[in-house]
């Protein structure tokens, strides 16, 4: 039998600002951009959740909502910092740890001789106690319950303050523990299936339980057999301990939407920069160069390019970017989004030795510019053709 736990921070953006300025305790506020650059909320205190702003909501709304918000900026880098001593801590519990965001990770503790109940309270404990950040868990024998579990558990705390939750689904009680839930709370239910669930009469996760196989195969496919056997509690997936990288992108949305050529060009070339310095950090190259657009609309239009070799350069994936923004941009239309991304990952088609070639130059170069980036920062060095 596994014991698998799910353990997720608590509005955990939110809970780093609280250390870092004591007077955000208690008072609505929100983390993300600022409302006059279309800037969203990427999580929000308690206290703004009471007044019905939520995660990835336009912070424009938000103010709305609560004309007395405070607007604190991310610091992603202190976020990023604070989750790895977070899951450092996990680790000194199990090695078999999936790390599915930077809040949020699934344990498996079935080689542990204790509970897994024991073990997430311990692990609550620890991490409140070193670092002072709430976090709320789910104990089950998978991780499709588990997860569920910790969402069910979030939501049923009582306080208006951080839940710190601990929800346990024994084993042989998962079916049960499921079928009242509305059909929205299982994996793989969007807006669209609950719709059409619910044109068939199927509202809670029981329901499509109780719906033969056959039937729910009939409206959603492949899909369908999918819901049958999650909706009774059943996900034979493993903790899986890494990920394979399969796209690396960057995307700006414009504070007012762009018309200029300019100005879009400029940007893809700044995407295509912060994409290749990634693909060199973790080194990578790809084969397959992608550009988004979304119009004033909202409406948003996919391209790609796909080279013939792997590239981690810069210029060359502005260069395709580039291409097909002229290619598949409407003259004169306006754009409200840009995002550059390269797909295709794998490792470098080339590797630096102590031979150096003509061939190297560029190698070289970019190492150069790389190292100069990271002492002194990512504007240390620009291309030319990037300044106005």
């Amino acid at each position: 039998m596994r014991k698998i736990i799910h353990m997720d921070l608590d509005a955990f953006f939110c809970a780093v600002e609280e250390q870092r300025n004591p007077a955000l305790q208690g008072i609505a506020f929100a983390v993300g951009g600022r409302p006059e650059s279309r800037g969203v909320v990427a999580s929000c205190s308690y206290a703004a959740r009471r007044v019905g702003i939520h995660s990835a909501m336009p912070m424009a709304q938000a103010v709305r909502l609560c004309p007395e918000l405070t607007i604190v900026a991310s610091s992603h880098g202190i976020y990023s910092e604070m989750s790895r001593k977070v899951m450092a801590i996990v680790h000194q519990f199990t090695e078999l740890v999936e790390q599915i965001s930077i809040d949020e990770a699934f344990l498996d503790v079935s080689a542990r001789p204790e509970s897994a109940t024991d073990l997430a309270i311990q692990i609550q404990q620890t991490i409140r106690r070193q670092l002072k950040l709430p976090s709320s868990f789910g104990v089950a024998t998978n991780k499709l319950v588990a997860k569920i579990a910790t969402d069910v558990g979030k939501a049923a705390a009582k306080g208006g303050d951080y839940p710190n939750a601990i929800q346990v689904v024994p084993p042989g009680e998962e079916a049960s523990f499921l079928a009242t839930l509305p059909t929205r709370a299982l994996w793989g239910v969007g807006p669209k299936t609950a719709e059409k669930l619910a044109e068939l009469e199927i509202h809670t996760i029981g329901d499509i339980a109780a719906t033969p196989a056959a039937t729910l195969q009939y409206h959603f496919g492949k899909n369908g057999a999918d819901l049958h056997q999650r909706a009774r509690g059943i996900d034979n997936r493993n903790v899986e301990t890494s990920h394979e990288t399969k796209s690396i992108s960057q995307e700006t949305t414009f504070a007012v939407d762009v018309r200029d050529d300019e100005q879009l060009r400029r940007t893809v070339h700044e995407q295509a920069g912060q994409v290749a310095r990634r693909l060199r950090r973790e080194r990578l190259a790809g084969t397959t160069v992608k550009l988004k657009l979304r119009w004033s609309d909202f409406t948003t239009l996919t391209r790609q390019s796909t080279l013939d070799h792997p590239t981690d350069d810069a210029d060359e994936i502005a260069r395709l970017a580039e291409h097909l923004l002229a290619t598949h941009r409407p003259p004169e239309r306006t754009v409200r989004l840009i995002g550059v991304g390269v797909s295709g990952l794998g490792p470098p088609a080339r590797q630096m030795t102590i031979f150096d070639t003509p061939s190297d130059k560029d190698d070289k170069i970019n190492q150069t510019i790389q190292s100069l980036r990271k002492r002194f920062g990512d504007d240390a060095v620009l291309r030319a053709s990037d300044l106005d």
